[in-house]
């Protein structure tokens, strides 16, 4: 040890020790052990594109957890329709403690309102443009042990489609990943006409995945493709990845199921309340779980021409036409993401063009992934699907198929304010003729009764896309297990009006019943014995398929054998009730 200086050579500290022990004088003398590295905190982890600083919430709720993860670079501007691009690296430890932005839809009574998360905004914005197209981010949950290796679950929202998102509190991993020892993954995805967009003057004729206009499929893929090469840093399994969504998540998980781009993505698949039917699958008057390409590229056709009258450049439909006629693909192009997100989905919402889902095109998602799963070509994994026992008692607007009148008498703001307002523990004058229509009340009147009319809508919607997708399965592989949600212990009124409605699994699974969305009208102290009993139940469930594939374990008390056996989900106020229906 020396160090130069102007009149020749300084001896340093240690290498004189060294000279006088050489010569026999003095004892050596060793220098301090520097002291080892700090370890670094539990919440800083370094991923592939830099390092990012979560929250160490082990005190608060046993996990750790990083919010609003970039998985792919923002789809603005020029790539607005556009496959989502690798996210860039960052310098520096990326500050991972709060959710992005959800991304841009119309707002929904399931919707993010103002303020990107649960509050009294969703009731004012309704049927207006929220979120930002700047949206896609995921959010990672682990236990706060020492655990590698991990199962890992990835939850894609479901909202139709067209809304949702995951600071939703019911999506909040924390419960989950302890309950399961798995590191939970939530992610953002597009939606509406910026997820699916089957549009000829968008595709660029050479990338046919781009092309086929899922762009929301193609954000799932994405995002599952950053897990494959993150997840590690947060102690997952890159290879035991559960692919879980539910509705329109669960219609984009069986899409994925069909689509060669999930290929070694994901190696076991739980879809919820949800199908991937054309109506030529089904039998005659049930309602399909998928609509042809020409369903979406009708849909695009109309709001590129009612942008084109809105903006003056025609008078009518004919008008607008013969106006796109004269436009050349780019100019359309670049005219379309000229436009502001808030202006398309306003369009959209005035001239009832809001639907939405995967495109069969033929590249990304088979023209018939029914009929594809027969031949063999899907994505073989063991699947644990579900269903809730009255699926349509949520989708009340439905009823008009039937000639009558919606099944609420009351609009989506006045709903959400009465359950926000709803104590459950207190005495309520409230009654199901609050909020349905006079038409189905009493609601346990046999045939037009709510409840038997919104059997009458499960049995034409849900039910025979999950038969026809089960059995196709079954005939192929046979990991295939299917449940049934039947929990209706709810305070009145909301036991008749909602009972085991599409979503309300959903709690259960996530051990989420604070204030979100349906909370008040779930919870209350008379049944919460019962309530956290079957969702303990339901997460072990959820856990026993993310670690070994089979949804089997000893706390069910039942031999759970593969579809077409189902397991019914239940509970009394105290206490869970679980058995199997042949």
């Amino acid at each position: 040890m020396f160090e130069r200086t102007p009149v020749g050579v300084k001896w340093g500290v240690g290498a004189a020790f060294a000279l006088l022990a050489a010569c026999g004088g003095g004892t050596t003398v060793e220098p301090p052990t520097p002291a080892p590295p700090a370890p670094p905190a539990p919440e800083v982890r370094q991923l592939v594109q830099g390092s990012v600083r979560g929250v160490n919430a082990a005190t608060a709720n046993g996990t750790y957890f990083w919010k609003g993860i970039p998985y792919a670079q923002p789809p603005v501007g020029a790539r607005r329709w556009k496959a989502p691009a690798a996210p860039l690296a960052w310098t520096g430890t990326r500050d991972a403690s709060r959710f992005g932005a959800a991304c841009l839809q119309n707002g929904r009574i399931y919707g993010p309102g103002a303020n990107n998360r649960h509050d009294a905004t969703i009731a004012t914005t309704l049927n207006t443009p929220v979120g930002s197209e700047d949206c896609l981010t995921l959010n990672v949950w682990r236990p706060a042990n020492g655990g590698v290796g991990l199962p890992v679950i990835v939850f894609v929202h479901g909202g139709s489609n067209i809304s949702g998102y995951t600071a939703d509190p019911v999506y909040d991993g924390a419960a989950l990943a302890r309950a399961t020892n798995t590191v939970v993954v939530t992610l953002n995805y597009r939606l509406g006409v910026l997820g699916f967009m089957n549009l000829p003057q968008l595709k660029g004729g050479t990338d046919p995945d781009e092309d086929s206009g899922n762009f929301a499929l193609l954000d799932i893929v994405q995002a599952l493709r950053f897990v494959r090469q993150n997840i590690a840093a947060f102690g997952g399994n890159a290879g035991k990845v559960t692919l879980m969504g539910q509705s329109a998540g669960a219609i984009n998980v069986w899409a994925l199921m069909a689509s060669p781009l999930g290929t070694g993505l994901f190696q076991q698949a739980v879809p919820l309340s949800g199908g991937i039917s054309l109506a030529s699958n089904l039998p005659p008057g049930t309602i399909p779980t998928l609509n042809p390409a020409s369903t979406y590229l009708a849909q695009a056709n109309g709001l590129l021409a009612r942008l084109a009258m809105a903006d003056g450049l025609a008078a009518d439909l004919p008008g607008a036409q013969a106006w796109i006629a004269t436009q050349s693909a780019t100019q359309i192009a670049d005219y379309l993401r000229g436009k502001s997100g808030a202006a398309l989905l306003s369009t959209l919402l005035a001239n009832g063009l809001t639907g939405s889902g995967p495109i069969p095109d033929g590249a990304v998602l088979p023209t018939d992934p029914i009929a594809a799963m027969v031949a063999g070509h899907y994505n073989k994994v063991p699947v644990l699907a579900g269903n809730t026992g009255e699926e349509g008692k949520l989708f009340a607007p439905f009823l008009t198929l039937f000639g009558g009148p919606p099944g609420f008498r009351i609009d989506d703001a006045t709903r959400f304010n009465m359950m926000e307002a709803f104590d459950p523990d207190a005495p309520t004058a409230l009654t199901e003729g609050d909020i349905l229509d006079a038409a189905y009340t009493p609601s346990n009147t046999p045939v037009t009764g709510w409840s038997a009319r919104a059997a009458q809508l499960s049995a034409t919607f849900m039910a025979p896309s999950r038969d026809n997708v089960l059995n196709t399965l079954k005939a192929r592989q046979a990991e295939v297990w299917y449940y049934q949600f039947d929990w209706a212990q709810q305070p009145a009124p909301w036991n008749t009006v909602y009972g085991a409605a599409h979503a309300f699994d959903l709690p259960f699974l996530f051990g989420n019943f604070g204030p979100s969305l349906f909370a008040n009208t779930i919870g209350g102290s008379a049944n919460r014995g019962g309530r956290l009993a079957l969702s303990a139940h339901m997460m072990a469930t959820l856990g026993a398929f993310a670690h070994h594939g089979d949804p089997n374990h000893a706390g069910l008390g039942v031999n759970w054998q593969p579809w077409p056996t189902q397991l019914r989900f239940d509970a009394t106020p105290t206490a869970a009730q679980i058995g199997t229906v042949p």
